[in-house]
């Protein structure tokens, strides 16, 4: 297997070029019947398409949810396929957003599925889930080296339902969503430009000046738009780090589809409001 270049200098270029903004690909039952679409394979392929068409030129990332493509089975699954390579090919990062977490020789066979370069489903990061501890992630940070693909690893996300497991606070005083921040960062230590090991931090948690987000690695944030955050809380919330910062933005994009043209004129300036609001970081 030929290894492609390290995924955090692929998405430091990426977000250098295109600005950081990842946009959702969340075909969710409401969106396909808000596009006239049906909730079907039919209408999840047509979703799909127009918005990599509409995207896939102009943004850092593309952010696929698996499930909503698992639900429809394997040819729900297929459509993914697709819609990850023709990303790839207009030149978006994927990260695949599946939170896998398991052990073992369970966790490498997700591993293989995503970040395995002849999987049909491989991306360029996936998202995983560190709560059966955080060695348990270690065949999916070993086949990511291999191949130059990354992680995002849970680490303080935006849900409510998080902080009963990530405020957890463990013997030595420190949180379990710190804990997560520490170990990403020794994973992505001397790496340059940028590390490829990075974690989930929602844009929606306020001050987060409590945690080292200072990890040498890329920070997708969950949360802007429809979830409450704006652009301009980014540099408050993430400080420093808002450098590194990759800025999730999927319901607030994605409802004015099916119109190609209104599609890329919301990506665009969602781009440049994010481009503005971490211009003095």
């Amino acid at each position: 297997m030929t290894a492609l270049e390290p995924f955090g200098a692929r998405l430091r270029r990426a977000m250098d070029e295109r600005g950081p903004l990842c946009v959702g690909i969340d075909p969710h039952a409401s969106l396909l019947t808000a596009w006239g679409l049906n909730d079907d394979v039919a209408g999840l392929e047509r979703f799909s398409r127009t918005v990599v068409e509409a995207t896939a030129d102009r943004v850092a990332v593309l952010k696929p949810q698996s499930a909503f493509f698992e639900r429809f089975g394997s040819r729900g699954v297929a459509v993914l396929e697709k819609s990850v390579a023709e990303a790839r090919a207009a030149g978006a990062l994927v990260v695949m957003d599946a939170k896998r977490g398991d052990i073992g020789s369970t966790m490498a066979a997700y591993a293989e599925s995503f970040l395995h370069k002849d999987a049909p489903l491989f991306s360029d990061a996936l998202t995983v889930s560190p709560y059966l501890g955080y060695g348990s992630l270690r065949p999916a940070v070993a086949l990511a080296r291999e191949s130059g693909a990354g992680l995002f690893v849970l680490a303080l996300t935006s849900n409510p339902e998080g902080g009963e497991v990530q405020h957890a606070v463990r013997a030595d005083g420190r949180n379990v969503g710190a804990t997560m921040l520490a170990h990403l960062a020794a994973e992505n230590a001397d790496e340059h430009p940028l590390g490829s090991f990075g974690a989930v931090v929602g844009a929606t948690l306020g001050d987060l000046s409590s945690y080292d987000l200072e990890i040498n690695g890329p920070l997708l944030a969950p949360g802007i738009g429809a979830q409450g955050a704006s652009p301009a809380d980014l540099p408050q919330v993430f400080g420093a780090a808002a450098r590194n910062v990759v800025p999730n933005v999927s319901r607030d994009v994605l409802r004015h589809g099916p119109d190609v043209v209104a599609l890329r004129g919301a990506t665009d300036r969602f781009a440049e409001e994010i481009r503005a609001a971490l211009a003095a970081v």
